[in-house]
C-alpha cells in the first residue's frame, strides 16, 4: 500500500512543483509591475505635494503652515477630487470608505479617474493612505493583462497576485503579505498544503518588495530603545494601552457610517467632497501639519524624537487625526485607512508612555498600534506585524501575542472602520 501511495503521490507532487514554477513567472511580473505603479503614483503625488506645500507658498512669501493656505489648499483639493469623481469616466472607481483591501477590482474605465483622485488627495494633505486605490488599480491591470497574455492564470488568482505584490511594495517586505493572505489563500479550494497556495502570492510580494527597494523607497521601519525584560505588570499595562487605543478607534468606527451617510445625502460629489476638504482644512489648522497627509512621514517624525511632544500635543494629534480620517473617508476621497491608523496608534502609544513613565516606550507604542490596527482591519496578523515592525524590536512579539487575545475579545464585537453602503445595512 505504501509503495502504491508513493507512486501516486510522487508524480502529483512533481506536477504541482512544475506548475508552481511556471505560474511564478506571471506572479513575479505582476509583483514588479505593481511596485512600479506604486512608485509612479508616489512620484507624481510627491511632486505635486512639493509644488503645493513648498514652491507656491515660497513664491507667495509665506510658510506652508499659513492657516489660510492650509484651509484653501484642502478645500480646493476637495473640489478637485469631487470634480474628478463627478465628471470623469468611471467616477473615481468604488468609494474607498465602503471597500476593503481585497475588494473587487474596479473597471478599467475607472482607473484614470481613480489615479487622479488618489494623487490629488495624497498631494493635498488628505488623511488617507494609498493602499486601497493602488491595490484596486494594480488588481484591475493584472486581471486584464494576464487574461490577454497568460490566460492560464484565473482572474481571482491574478487579483491575489496584485494585492500581495502591492502590500509587499507598500511595506517593503513580503512578510506583511504572507500574514494578510494566510486566511484568504487557506480558504481557496484545491489540492496542496497552505504553503503551496502561498507560494505564488509570496513570489509576487517578494518581487514587489525587492523592486520597491531597488527604486529607493523607504520601508516602514523605525527603531526605539529595546524593551528589555518584560514582566506581568508590563503585560497588564500593555493590555490596558492596547484596549484603550482600540476603544478610541472604535469611536471613529461608529462615527464613520453616520458621517458617510450625512455627506452622501448631499447627492453631488462636488458638493460633499468640497465640504469635506473644507472641514479637513479646519482640522489641519487646529492640529497642525503633523495631522495632515497619509501619516507615514509624520509617524517617523514622532518616533524620531518621542520626548519632543507634550501630553496635550500627543492627545491633540491623535484626536484630530482620527476625526480627519473619518471625514476624509466619509466625504468621498479615495484612499486607505491603514497608514493614518498607524499614526494614531503611535501618538496614543507615546501618550500612554508619557502618562505611565515606567512603561517601556517600545511596548507602549507597539500595544497602541496593535489595538488601533486591530479595530481598523479586524486582522490580528497585520496588527501584530505593524506592532513589531514599527518599534524595530522582535522581543515585543511574545508579549503582543498574549496581549492580542483580550484585545480581540473587545474588538471582535465592534464595528470595523468601514462605512456600510445603504443597501447593505443589516435588517432590524
Amino acid at each position: 500500500m505504501s509503495d502504491a501511495g508513493e507512486s501516486i503521490t510522487g508524480p502529483r507532487r512533481a506536477t504541482r512543483a512544475r506548475r508552481l514554477m511556471v505560474m511564478a513567472v506571471p506572479a513575479i511580473a505582476v509583483g514588479i509591475g505593481s511596485a512600479l505603479m506604486l512608485w509612479v503614483l508616489d512620484l507624481v503625488s510627491g511632486g505635486l505635494q512639493n509644488v503645493l506645500w513648498e514652491f507656491l507658498p515660497g513664491a507667495f512669501g509665506f510658510g506652508p503652515d499659513n492657516p489660510f493656505w492650509v484651509f484653501g489648499v484642502l478645500t480646493l483639493t476637495g473640489a478637485a477630487v469631487g470634480a474628478a469623481v463627478r465628471y470623469l469616466p468611471g467616477h473615481g472607481g468604488p468609494d474607498s470608505a465602503v471597500g476593503e483591501l481585497d475588494a473587487e477590482p474596479p473597471k478599467l474605465i475607472a482607473l484614470p479617474s481613480l489615479a487622479i483622485a488618489v494623487v490629488l488627495g495624497l498631494a493635498g494633505g488628505v488623511s488617507l493612505g494609498p493602499e486601497n486605490p493602488i491595490i484596486g488599480i494594480n488588481s484591475a491591470l493584472a486581471v486584464a493583462l494576464l487574461a490577454r497574455f497568460a490566460a492560464g492564470v484565473p482572474p481571482k488568482l491574478a487579483a491575489v497576485f496584485a494585492m500581495a505584490a502591492t502590500i509587499g511594495a507598500l511595506f517593503g517586505t513580503p512578510v506583511a503579505a504572507a500574514l494578510v493572505l494566510t486566511g484568504a489563500v487557506g480558504a481557496i479550494k484545491g489540492e496542496g498544503a497552505l504553503w503551496d497556495k502561498l507560494f505564488l502570492p509570496l513570489a509576487a510580494a517578494a518581487s514587489g518588495a525587492i523592486t520597491t527597494k531597488l527604486l529607493g523607497a523607504h520601508a516602514m521601519t523605525f527603531t526605539l530603545p529595546p524593551v528589555g525584560e518584560l514582566d506581568v505588570v508590563d503585560a497588564l499595562v500593555g493590555t490596558g494601552i492596547a484596549i484603550g487605543a482600540a476603544l478610541i478607534v472604535i469611536v471613529g468606527a461608529m462615527l464613520l457610517p453616520i458621517v458617510h451617510r450625512a455627506f452622501h445625502a448631499l447627492g453631488n460629489p462636488l458638493l460633499f467632497t468640497t465640504l469635506g476638504g473644507a472641514l479637513l482644512g479646519v482640522l489641519a489648522v487646529i492640529g497642525g501639519p503633523m495631522t495632515m497627509f497619509k501619516g507615514l512621514n509624520e509617524t517617523g517624525a514622532l518616533l524620531a524624537d518621542p520626548g519632543a511632544y507634550s501630553v496635550g500635543q500627543l492627545a491633540l494629534f491623535a484626536g484630530v487625526k482620527l476625526l480627519a480620517l473619518v471625514i476624509a473617508a466619509a466625504a468621498g476621497f479615495r484612499g486607505g485607512r491603514v497608514f493614518p491608523i498607524v499614526f494614531i496608534g503611535v501618538a496614543l502609544g507615546l501618550l500612554a508612555a508619557a502618562l505611565f513613565p515606567g512603561t517601556p516606550l517600545a511596548l507602549a507604542v507597539a500595544c497602541a498600534v496593535l489595538g488601533a490596527t486591530l479595530v481598523a482591519t479586524h486582522d490580528g496578523w497585520i496588527a501584530l506585524f505593524l506592532g513589531v515592525v514599527l518599534v524595530g524590536d522582535i522581543h515585543v512579539l511574545p508579549m503582543l501575542c498574549v496581549i492580542v487575545l483580550p484585545v480581540w475579545l473587545v474588538v471582535t464585537a465592534s464595528p470595523e472602520l468601514i462605512a456600510r453602503p445603504a443597501d447593505e445595512t443589516p435588517a432590524t
